[in-house]
């Protein structure tokens, strides 16, 4: 099996929405760190915290849902895999769902949106897409 940590994220925030988890916890990393604060920023999660263990740090990402339990993120997908890398080049918008969704991409200034990426001018890898 391949090691593909942003695919594990994403499973494990997959699972628990689908599951109605209030949070969610995985290993921490920079990457993971990036992903959770873009989900944020979009509204698509409450917020995040690095919980400090004694052989490693967890990464605990707290669910959003509606007023009535329904959720707010109804996909994620993982887009560009270890087996096949996707890349989008700078001028072309990248759109999920006709905007009401949003691509998270890897460009060298940093991990952005796509909107950002857009606006600053950079391509870069697509990590995923959330809607």
């Amino acid at each position: 099996m391949v090691n593909d940590p942003i695919g594990d994220m994403l499973t494990r925030i997959r699972n628990a929405n689908l599951a109605l988890h209030e949070s969610v916890a995985m290993p921490v990393s920079g990457m993971k760190r990036e992903i959770a604060r873009i989900l944020e920023d979009e509204g698509y999660i409450d917020g995040w915290s690095v919980a400090k263990g004694e052989t490693h740090d967890t990464l605990v990402v707290m669910l959003r849902y509606g007023p009535s339990r329904e959720r707010v993120i109804s996909g994620l997908k993982r887009v560009s895999k270890p087996g096949r890398r996707v890349y989008a080049k700078k001028g072309r918008p990248h759109r999920v769902l006709g905007g009401m969704g949003v691509a998270i991409l890897s460009t060298s200034k940093g991990v952005v949106t796509g909107r950002q990426a857009q606006d600053e001018g950079v391509g870069g890898e697509v990590l995923c897409y959330v809607w």
